[in-house]
């Protein structure tokens, strides 16, 4: 959702590199960007006002270290304040003091509140609570079904003993969901209730009175990030209106222009709880400001990849496989072994979504977003047409085996031969990353390969490295060596290459496990 807005972030502060120190020109030109880009994502215009009068005054003032360049400087001002817009810290959810904790969802049809309610209930059960969705809408056609489907789908309990469909009064099904959820003892009771198309008095008069009814701990404000501007207006009605405590935004996975996620913290003084990002029950999680805004400035988002990594991984496991890759080169590591790791990878998530959690991915987000995700699924087809024994040692399987697996996974011979090198060529990487090598290629850092013998051999070379006496020969390969220097500069602070080179391909070492 925040592409268009990263982008130009990004080439603003590409502006500043090269440049020995911030000037009042470089300051007023880079505001002047920030505030078009921040306009041209629909964020609202007074959030936008005091954003960039913020970012002017910091950076015009002795905070600014010496340590960091222009750039660098610039993206420590705009992370910290974009973090202050979002919310400043996580908000987490009020439980009450005596059973049940009772949640309202309150939002304008449409806005994906019954979806919603499953995630929602399906995320607190994973916390281990025992939720209970109560279905309050009874106004659209089908709203109570739904939330029964959702509700079974999620794993969660469900009350409606009304129909729906006009049939009913949602206050009273509120009212005794709370009885009812003592006597079965849950601790959460999730109220879904109806929306309209537009704010209108019955609306408010009935969300008015489902709140006094059941007294909610906590009134969340449903609304769909993709609305715009909109969305700003809606917050401001329901929070004269109603009154909530904390902002939902569903559908964060749109491409829409995102900017009512930037200012509904701002306007309305309430902060952004949880967010929803794709279509199934498992895509939501609690709204971290810091680490999207670390998205936004396409810093990655390291912490969210590594919680999801805890989910799905357990440290026995773990364990295990390092034991077995730190092994004499790795040959206790298997194919089965590396089936298992590519499915619980799997388990976290699409890969594109995964590698663009990490720091500079947004500089080749076209070709990550256009990685075929079957790929995986050929990959674990091929290894499941292998016998035991070939799987566990792959350097049995001969041309015959190799026509056999292809035609038992319906992929081409050369497709399990590349399988197969590519595995002997990833063991051999992650075996040496296990045991203490690091990663190939990245001399000279502890623990990323290379040792101190093979530095020092590398500084001894360019010790020996002489200018050329002839004058054309020299000048030449300074031009050389601008052209290098302009060429790293491009890349981004990730030495990637610039956005739009067609000529890019990943890296082997993400090829070895994408097939």
């Amino acid at each position: 959702m925040f592409d268009t807005l990263s982008d130009r972030l990004a080439a603003t502060f590409k502006n500043l590199r090269g440049k020995g120190r911030l000037s009042e020109a470089d300051i007023d030109a880079t505001a002047r960007e920030i505030r078009i880009a921040l306009l041209e994502a629909d964020v609202a215009l007074p959030v936008v006002r005091s954003f960039i009068a913020k970012i002017k005054e910091r950076a015009r003032g002795v905070e600014v270290s010496q340590a960091l360049n222009p750039a660098q400087q610039m993206i420590k001002i705009v992370n910290e304040e974009l973090v202050g817009i979002l919310g400043g810290e996580t908000r987490r959810l009020r439980f009450a003091k005596n059973p049940p904790t009772v949640i309202m969802l309150a939002g304008l049809q449409g806005a994906g509140k019954t979806t919603l309610a499953g995630k929602l209930g399906l995320w607190l059960k994973g916390q281990g609570h025992s939720p209970l969705l109560v279905a309050c809408d009874l106004q659209r056609p089908n709203a109570v079904n739904q939330l029964s489907v959702v509700a079974d789908r999620a794993g969660v309990a469900v009350y409606a003993p009304e129909p729906g469909n006009g049939v009913g009064d949602p206050v009273t099904v509120a009212k005794d969901s709370i009885e009812y959820a003592t006597a079965k003892v849950h601790d959460i009771v999730i109220v879904d209730t109806a929306g309209r198309l537009g704010i209108d008095e019955e609306l408010m008069r009935q969300a008015a009175d489902i709140r006094d009814a059941v007294s909610p701990d906590e009134i969340l404000f449903v609304v769909d990030a993709m609305i715009g501007q909109d969305a700003v207006n809606t917050a401001e009605a329901f929070r004269d209106g109603v009154g909530f405590d904390g902002v939902v935004l569903s559908k964060l996975d749109g491409d829409a222009r995102g900017g009512a996620a930037l200012s509904i913290a701002h306007v309305t003084g309430k902060q952004i709880m949880f967010a929803s990002n794709g279509e199934k029950l498992e895509d939501f999680d609690a709204f971290h400001p810091d680490r999207m805004a670390s998205r936004i400035l396409d810093m990655g988002d390291l912490l969210t990849l590594i919680e999801q990594a805890e989910k799905t991984f357990s440290q026995e496991e773990a364990a295990k496989m390092a034991s077995k890759l730190a092994s004499s080169k790795g040959k206790d590591f298997t194919l089965d072994d590396f089936l298992a790791q590519m499915e619980q990878v799997r388990k976290m998530g699409s890969i594109s979504k995964l590698l663009g959690m990490l720091p500079g991915m947004g500089q080749i987000k076209d070709q990550i977003n256009n990685i075929d995700e079957r790929d995986v699924d050929r990959t674990a087809a091929i290894i499941k047409s292998m016998t035991p024994r070939e799987r566990a040692e792959p350097t049995l399987i001969n041309g015959s085996r190799r026509a056999r697996i292809a035609k038992g996974s319906g992929v081409e011979v050369s497709a399990v031969k590349n399988l197969v090198e590519r595995f002997f060529e990833a063991r051999k990487m992650m075996s040496k990353m296990a045991q203490g090598g690091g990663m190939p290629g990245m001399p000279g850092m502890p623990g990323m390969g290379g040792g101190p013998g093979r530095q020092k051999k590398q500084v001894k070379q360019a010790k020996g490295k002489r200018k050329s006496g002839n004058p054309m020969k020299r000048k030449a390969e300074e031009q050389a060596a601008a052209a290098r220097r302009e060429q790293a500069a491009q890349g981004g602070a990730f030495n990637l290459p610039a956005e739009g080179d067609k000529n890019f391909e990943l890296p082997d070492e993400f090829k070895k496990f994408m097939g």
